[in-house]
């Protein structure tokens, strides 16, 4: 018995969902990291692998649709604000920060979480990072002054939370500006 196989769009190592497949690229859950699962995809299937965190509990909570699509979610990064910053930037409203220090700066904050969840609702990532931390999260409960980014290659939104919702901001993380920035003649 082979214990890695695909079925209906699903990578499967030993009765586990471990990922789906899309646009040729095999996206699994770095849980199942291993020698026979990655030879078995890159060298056998001819796929590219992307390791991301959160996709056995996305496929696992039946994150596929009637066709065994996985659906179009985008990858959560959840930014926190340094432990050196200001402490009076911490936990306060949007328009409290404008008034009093500007618009958030990226700088200021550092990912605590980088991974894929269930769902793209900003509700519903905001009560599982209250309530039910998934795998790798680093920060606080989340709360007024962090921000959600939503991405994918298409590019991000990012989400300031509110005192009371969400308020969409022009936010650009180090990481993305080296990844999307200008090339440098050296």
């Amino acid at each position: 018995m082979n214990g890695v196989s695909i079925k209906n769009h699903r990578v499967l190592f030993y009765g586990n969902t471990a990922g789906y497949i899309e646009n040729g690229r095999a996206i699994v859950d770095p849980m199942f990291r291993c020698e026979e699962l990655k030879d078995y995809l890159t060298m056998k299937q001819g796929l590219e692998i992307e390791w991301t965190n959160g996709v056995y509990d996305r496929l696992a909570g039946g994150g596929l649709d009637p066709d065994g699509n996985a659906p179009v979610l985008k990858n959560c990064r959840i930014h926190q604000l340094k432990p050196e910053v200001d402490v009076m930037m911490k936990f306060i409203g949007y328009d409290e920060l404008l008034e009093r220090f500007g618009e958030p700066n990226p700088d200021n904050y550092r990912v605590v979480y980088d991974g894929q969840i269930e769902t793209n609702d900003l509700d519903a990532i905001y009560e599982k990072f209250n309530l039910d931390h998934p795998p790798g999260y680093q920060g606080h409960s989340l709360s007024m002054s962090d921000v959600i980014e939503l991405y994918d290659q298409n590019g991000s939104s990012f989400h300031y939370v509110d005192r009371f919702g969400f308020k969409e901001i022009a936010f650009q993380s180090p990481e993305q500006e080296q990844e999307y920035g200008q090339t440098m003649d050296l």
